[in-house]
């Protein structure tokens, strides 16, 4: 049989937003997530539910960077993508922005099946910060956006099941320390795109672990999936259990009838086949579905109050459309982690195609049709078999390599000696970033930088601290040991490995720094104000004039404003603000600190006119609310429509 499957690549232009460096301090802080379940409600959760949204949640960022030097000035820039094709189907992957399949096309109707954004605008969703909306993105790591969703991963051609070409991404998640891997596959013929995926667990011990791919949508739908209740959970941290699909009188399957944002993680009955679609009031749309192993079913709604809205205009052009998102996931919700044991791995297989059933009338029937119509196109024996013949094409080497992520996983194959075939992590990857922790591995010792600069990012598990803690005690060691220990929860031992570094450090400013976040941490806003001036003066005395530095005095003078304007410290606030940089000032996010302090100063007036000025936070914070936390001390009236993202009722 001819095989007329074809991978390409192509450079896509859009109208884009500069991603910026990356937060070069350490992100010491506990974890800025909202999906945190209160105990009064697993109470009445099923056990298995309850054990898994309290294994292991994610508590730190480390070793990964905040990503917030992005900011909102879209111009046409040159985007890398890789096209794979058949006869009917058209995906387009973005390998430099995490592997997300931009677009999907049904060819015979020139259909577009998912929610295309026709920008790229970084938004502060991910765990570690920039995320973008639109198309189908793999989320790996923990509860939320994965840290990959700006980040390159790796990949190449691969033999498939049919003789045919697949396109395999891999890379390696380091917030678990796991390698994953996604193949696409269009067998000929073929309306369906078929995605393998396999996470291992090279440890020798057990590693939680999460996944959900996440599918962008027009909003103007009803979302189908083979449930009769789901899991509620909204920006008011409380998870219940709803009917599907009508629940306070309103029939939730329809995006546009919910007023804020919010969750449904469908229960979908052990015997039902896993699947989930989108249709429009014509009845097509894009059904996903897939083995078993991937058990949950979700959709997330903006809802049609003002947050929701500004949040859509955000993320996008204007006038472009809303968009809703279903999901598919490891675990019932988003909120569980599941246990991966050691040396073991698990996999399954997605189908993504165009699917039409009838989408108006009483559930139970809606449904019955649905899956009928889902079973004559795509058999549920069908993906099972697609599951076994990908199986064995797993571990199948990759052939010509068409991108190339990060050097992590080839360090960490140095290390442990690790073989995981099918994704080989190259030693032709290493870069400047793991340059230091090499010569550690290999020399014993953590090299000084060539020259001054901002200390690099810190490796936090057990075996890199363990390496950290027999390197000879340079300054630069005990910065980056502290940072690993406070990572393990031995914060005692962090603030001794600071304090040891600060005595002889020819830059006192990364451990003066960290010392503060302790001290804020523990309750000490004096001592902590206090230490934060110290280090900002420390800095201002041994920053250059690059990109680095400016960005870590930005960085650096974020934080000694709040933690001097907490501690009452106005006018050190206001030396700190004078010696940031004039752009640096002129950023949205420095116009809301520059407000706050105008504020704290008493010149209410002028901390107005910033706001009747205008500005915008490029990384405000999903459900962060600290613009209207501002504007209400300043002023009695209703907040205005470009400051609104509230994605819950007003308390």
């Amino acid at each position: 049989m001819e095989i007329v499957t074809t991978i390409r690549r192509e450079v896509l232009t859009l109208p884009a937003a500069h991603l910026g460096p990356d937060n070069p301090l350490p992100a010491l802080r506990p974890l800025d997530e909202m999906h945190r379940v209160e105990d009064r409600d697993k109470e009445d959760l099923p056990r298995d539910m309850a054990r898994q949204i309290g294994y292991e949640p994610l508590r730190s960022l480390l070793p990964v960077r905040v990503r917030d030097g992005y900011d909102r000035r879209r111009e046409p820039r040159p985007v890398d993508a890789l096209v794979i094709e058949n006869d009917r189907l058209r995906a387009t992957v973005l390998p430099a922005l995490g592997g997300r399949i931009a677009s999907l096309v049904h060819k015979p109707a020139g259909r577009e099946l998912l929610y295309r954004n026709p920008v790229f605008q970084p938004a502060n969703f991910a765990l570690n910060g920039a995320w973008f909306s639109g198309g189908i993105e793999w989320n790996i790591g923990a509860t939320g956006h994965t840290t990959l969703s700006c980040s390159p991963v790796h990949a190449a051609r691969v033999p498939a099941p049919d003789g045919g070409e697949m396109l395999r991404l891999w890379e390696w998640e380091r917030l678990r320390d796991l390698p994953f891997q996604v193949d696409l596959w269009l067998p000929d013929g073929s309306d369906f795109l078929y995605v393998g995926v396999r996470i291992r667990n090279p440890h020798e011990s057990p590693v939680p672990a999460y996944w959900w791919s996440n599918i962008a949508v027009p909003e103007e739908c009803r979302v189908l999936a083979p449930a009769e209740e789901a899991y509620h959970f909204g920006y008011e941290q409380r998870l219940s259990r709803v009917p599907v699909p009508v629940h306070d009188g309103v029939d939730r399957t329809y995006p546009p009838n919910s007023t804020y944002a919010a969750d449904y993680f469908y229960e979908v009955p052990e015997h039902r086949r896993r699947w989930i679609a989108a249709l429009d009031t014509g009845g097509e749309g894009l059904v996903q579905t897939s083995t078993d192993v991937l058990r949950g079913r979700k959709l997330f709604v903006w809802g049609r109050g003002p947050g929701g809205r500004s949040w859509q205009c955000w993320l996008t052009e204007p006038g472009t459309g809303g968009y809703c998102e279903i999901q598919a996931g490891l675990a019932r919700t988003q909120l569980e982690h599941v246990r991966l044991d050691a040396g073991s791995e698990v996999s399954w297989l997605e189908a993504y195609g165009p699917f039409a059933a009838p989408p108006e009338g009483e559930w139970t029937g809606v449904l019955a049709e649905a899956e009928s119509r889902l079973e004559a196109v795509l058999p549920r024996a069908a993906v099972e078999a697609a599951h076994a013949a990908w199986e064995p094409c797993a571990d199948t080497e990759p052939g010509e390599r068409l991108a190339t992520g990060s050097g992590w996983g080839a360090l960490e194959v140095l290390r442990s000696g690790w073989k995981l075939p099918g994704t080989p992590f190259d030693e032709s990857t290493l870069g400047e970033e793991q340059r230091p922790w090499l010569h550690l591995l290999r020399a014993g010792s953590f090299p000084g930088p060539p020259t001054a600069r901002p200390p690099g990012g810190t490796l936090v598990a057990r075996h890199w601290r363990d390496m950290l803690e027999t390197a000879p005690a340079t300054p630069l060691t005990e910065y980056h040991l502290g940072v690993a220990q406070w990572h393990a929860g031995d914060r005692a031992q962090a603030v001794r490995s600071w304090e040891r570094g600060l005595r002889h450090a020819p830059a006192a400013w990364p451990a003066l720094r960290c010392l503060a976040v302790a001290d804020q941490e523990d309750r000490h806003p004096e001592r902590a104000a206090e230490r934060y001036a110290r280090a900002f003066d420390d800095l201002c005395r041994e920053r250059g004039g690059d990109a680095a530095w400016t960005a870590v005095t930005a960085a650096l003078g974020r934080e000694a404003v709040d933690a001097l304007l907490t501690a009452g410290r106005t006018r050190d606030a206001r030396s700190v603000w004078e010696r940031l940089d004039p752009a640096t000032r002129a950023r949205g996010r420095f116009r809301l600190v520059q407000a706050g302090l105008l504020l704290a100063e008493g010149r209410r007036e002028e901390a107005r006119a910033v706001f009747d000025e205008g500005f915008e936070v490029a990384d405000l914070r999903e459900g962060d609310e600290a613009v209207g936390r501002l504007w209400a001390a300043l002023t009695g009236e209703p907040l205005p429509a470009r400051y609104d993202f509230r994605m819950r009722p007003t308390p």
